[in-house]
Parts: C-alpha cells; sequence; structure tokens
C-alpha cells in the first residue's frame, strides 16, 4: 500500500508522540508498504526502506516547537494543510493515517479524492485545550462534538490507550484498534554510556528518578511536594530528574530552592534515549506523578521493563497500565503520595517484587514485536479491493 502519514509535530526527536510515529513507520516499511510522511520543519531525519519525508517550510519561520497546544503549533498546522492539499493533489495514496489534529485536515480534505484515512488518536485534544484554558470549561460539549467527527467518518480509529478507547466508542462501535505503546528500554543500538550518577553527583542514599518533559500536566510540582516531605524521614534520598526545556528547569529549581530541597534534587536536562536503561536502573524507584490525561504516558512502559520499581499516580492514565501487582499506586495529593514513597524507599523486598512482576508483564504484552504484528494486522484489513 501507499500509505501519507500526517505527524503534525517535529519528527524525528526523542519524546512521545515522535517516538510513537517512528515505530509506526518502521512497522509499515517491514510490512512493505510505501510511506510518506509529511510533518514539520524541525527534528531529524530517518531512514527506513520505502520511507519519503516531506517537510513544511513555514515563512517566517519558528522554532523550538514543544509538546503540548501552543501557538507556534498552531500556526505550522497551517503550513501543513496546505502542503497536505498539494500531496493530495498528486494522488496514489491508498490511505492517509492522520495522528492527532490532522485528523481535521483528513476529514476535509480525503472525502474530496475517495481516499480512507485513519485517526491516530493519541490524546483528548478537548481534554488537553479545557486543561490548558479552564476558562473554556464552557465549551466543552462543542470541543466534544467536534472531537468526535473524525473518530465517526475515519476508516479506523488507533487509539494508544483502553481509555481513549472507551471514549472512540461512544461515536462508533467498528474499527476501533487499540495500538499501545512499547519498553524502549532495548531499543537502543548501545552506543554511548550513561554517567554514573551516584559518583558525579555524589549521591549516598536512595534514589527517585523522573524522566520526562516538564509540562503541568506531567506533575512535577506534585513530586516536588511530596519529595520534600519525603527527605523530612529519609534526609538522604535524592530525586533525579532527567528531560525537560530550559524554561521549566529554571522554574523547577526555583521550587526545589522555595521547598527546602534543592540539594537533594538534580535536574539534570535532556539525557539520549540511547542511555535511557541504563539511567534508569541506578534509581530505586521510578516515578511518574502525572495528575491530568487519559493517555498513558510512554516512559510507563520503559520504566515497567527497567526492573525497578514505579511508583505513579492512581489516576486512569496509570491505571489502564498499571495495577497493586506490579507498581506502587497512591493518590495524587503530596500527603499520600510522599507516604506511598517512603513505604516503597523503605522494603527492599517490595521493591523487588513489584519490579519483577513488571518486567514480566512488559515483555509479554508491550514488546515491539507485539506492536508491530498489531500493526501489520491493521493495515491487513483496510487493503482496498481492487
Amino acid at each position: 500500500m501507499k500509505v501519507l502519514i500526517l505527524a503534525p509535530h517535529p519528527y524525528y526527536q526523542e519524546r512521545g508522540t515522535p517516538i510513537a510515529v517512528d515505530l509506526l513507520i518502521r512497522a509499515l516499511s517491514e510490512r512493505g508498504d510505501e510511506v510518506d510522511l509529511l510533518t514539520f520543519h524541525e527534528g531529524e531525519n530517518r531512514e527506513y526502506e520505502g520511507l519519503n519525508i516531506h517537510r513544511i517550510e513555514p515563512f517566517p519561520a519558528v522554532r523550538n516547537l514543544l509538546p503540548g497546544l501552543s501557538i507556534k503549533k498552531i500556526y505550522c498546522d497551517i503550513f501543513m494543510f496546505f502542503r497536505f492539499m498539494l500531496l493530495m493533489r498528486k494522488g496514489g495514496y491508498d490511505i492517509v493515517h492522520a495522528v492527532e489534529e490532522s485528523s481535521f485536515m483528513a476529514l476535509l480534505v480525503c472525502p474530496v479524492t475517495a481516499t480512507p484515512f485513519v485517526y491516530d488518536m493519541d490524546s483528548s485534544m478537548t481534554t488537553q485545550i479545557v486543561d490548558k484554558f479552564p476558562m473554556l470549561r464552557p465549551l466543552r460539549r462543542f470541543l466534544g462534538f467536534m472531537e468526535s467527527l473524525p473518530m465517526r467518518y475515519a476508516k479506523a480509529v488507533v487509539p494508544m490507550c483502553d481509555a481513549l478507547a472507551e471514549e472512540a466508542a461512544r461515536y462508533r462501535s467498528d474499527n476501533i484498534v487499540v495500538l499501545k505503546d512499547v519498553s524502549l528500554v532495548e531499543s537502543h543500538d548501545g552506543s554511548g554510556e550513561a554517567p554514573d550518577l551516584r559518583s558525579e553527583l555524589g549521591l549516598t542514599g536512595k534514589v527517585v528518578m523522573y524522566i520526562g518533559n516538564l509540562e503541568s500536566y506531567q506533575g512535577i510540582d506534585l513530586l516536588l511536594e511530596s519529595f520534600a516531605l519525603v527527605c523530612k524521614q529519609s534526609p538522604d534520598t535524592s530525586l533525579v530528574i532527567i528531560g525537560g526545556a530550559d524554561k521549566d528547569i529554571v522554574k523547577y529549581r526555583d521550587l526545589s530552592s522555595s521547598l527546602g530541597v534543592s540539594h537533594r534534587v538534580h535536574l539534570l536536562g535532556p539525557r539520549p534515549i540511547s542511555q535511557i536503561g541504563q539511567y534508569m536502573v541506578q534509581a530505586d524507584v521510578l516515578a511518574s506523578p502525572r495528575i491530568q490525561g487519559l493517555n498513558t504516558p510512554m516512559k510507563v512502559y520503559s520504566y515497567l521493563d527497567s526492573g525497578v520499581a514505579v511508583m505513579a499516580t492512581r489516576l486512569s492514565t496509570h491505571t489502564q497500565v498499571m495495577n497493586d501487582e506490579i507498581s506502587m499506586l497512591a493518590e495524587p495529593e503530596s500527603k499520600s503520595f510522599s507516604e506511598a514513597l517512603l513505604k516503597l524507599l523503605d522494603d527492599n523486598d517490595l521493591r523487588a517484587r513489584l519490579a519483577a512482576a513488571a518486567r514480566v508483564t512488559m515483555q509479554r504484552d508491550h514488546s515491539y514485536p507485539a506492536f508491530r504484528q498489531k500493526v501489520h494486522d491493521l493495515y491487513a484489513g483496510l487493503e482496498p479491493n481492487y
């Protein structure tokens, strides 16, 4: 098949949705499909058999496009829409695979050329908008209706977690294929060695680690407030935070200082994904304090496959993948989270038991071969009958 993938974000970058798109391209390439990718101007090129990358050329150009809704992203979406129409005029595509908001572009353009499209649902756009702009809550019903349109008219809907699948099931009863993320622990080529953090940072006690962006929905405020409570009973514990934009790192350094724990909090900034597994095994606990959203954070799959115990908030963003048998879960408020974190830090056997059970689950259900098979099965069902 000849597939056009619409990816309205930088590609390739080492973060959630771009990584998921990269896995999709890899799986389609291995299936033997010809893939055209239309994406933003930022990012690194990747090479796969049958892949052609088309990038927008916004003028004037914008740089440093970050995750989440922003004026810069909307600006780039405008250029993407017109480039999409030009590609469709050339024709020849069997299907369009539209990620996130590009599903609205596909909804408008694909019927003109009688080209079916897949809606790749990586998040609830309505929830994202209302969480970021609370003043728009009165418009939630209207925004939900608009978001339902690509769900209704796509050839298939591909949510990345069960909660989003339930949302899609409100508007259709067929061709909903959950395509969950996979662990990235074993996906690197082994190049480069992560530094020994205990030696480099002078860490002496237990280590709690967070890896990911530092957007507000990730719950870094909750993590730092909880960690400050932990330090009162376990003063030699350290918190290592990997990832984040410069402005967010400055923000959370200031918060750490105001909480009186700056000497135990280490914000390291981004690190190569090729070293993700090497960093994680240096921790005693991996934390995912997310407080908003329906979709499961991609990092959770790698956390659970790392051999290290995982601590997370007891919200659907986590519980559709995690449970009390493979992780420590706590309510998303600082007292409960800190108490659960202390319990986990103090119990070596509990950490080992949870980590072992989690790894078995991940290797069974969330490996790349399982992901690839789901993509192949999905596209086998979408092949045109000539």
